[in-house]
């Protein structure tokens, strides 16, 4: 610890110590993520299995694009994938500098739209991968996993990296939001 002129200890050392590792992890954790949700749009998008009914001219098929919150899981994970790559240099500047206080504000409510939005495509998608697993008797749909197993496999596993995803963003806007607190 330094001394000032009056004999007392400052903790600036310690503090840039501390703000420098969170801005750190606050970008490994921003990688982390991109690698989560951009592997869930990839394999989301990637989804499909056909399925040969008594000849080879009839055959049905399962797509990813036949359900309208499997095209939005997709989309949604590729905006907040494009978002967490442009708020990789951003990062970077926290890690040079710490006292970027605004662009850390900035991050905190960007982040917190992201993870809105990555939530509701998560749970919109995991919504019908339950049907999907389940069905529904009430509403008389039918469980396609067991003749589409590929199919709900890939779904499933896509719903991962975006979850995990989630779990991230929470941490990345905690992050911020101590950061923040002990400027």
């Amino acid at each position: 610890m330094n001394t000032d002129e009056n004999g007392e200890t400052s903790k600036a050392p310690l503090s840039r110590g501390f703000s420098r590792g969170v801005s750190i992890l606050d970008l490994v954790l921003r990688v982390i993520a991109v690698v989560g949700t951009l592997a869930s749009a990839i394999a989301m998008g990637t989804t499909n299995q056909t399925l040969p009914f008594f000849t080879q001219f009839i055959r049905f098929k399962a797509r990813y694009s036949d359900f309208p919150a499997f095209m939005f899981f997709v989309v949604a994970n590729s905006i907040v994938s494009a978002y967490l790559i442009l708020s990789l240099p951003l990062s970077i500047v926290h890690i040079i500098s710490s006292r970027a206080k605004y662009s850390r504000l900035i991050l905190i409510l960007c982040d917190a739209a992201m993870l809105a939005l990555v939530t509701a495509a998560a749970s919109a998608a995991a919504a019908i991968v339950y049907l999907a697993h389940k069905g529904s008797a009430r509403a008389n749909w039918f469980a396609i996993c067991q003749q589409f197993d590929s199919f709900c496999e890939r779904t499933s596993g896509s719903l991962i990296g975006s979850f995990a995803a989630t779990v991230l963003l929470i941490l990345l806007i905690l992050i911020s939001a101590i950061a923040l607190a002990r400027r």
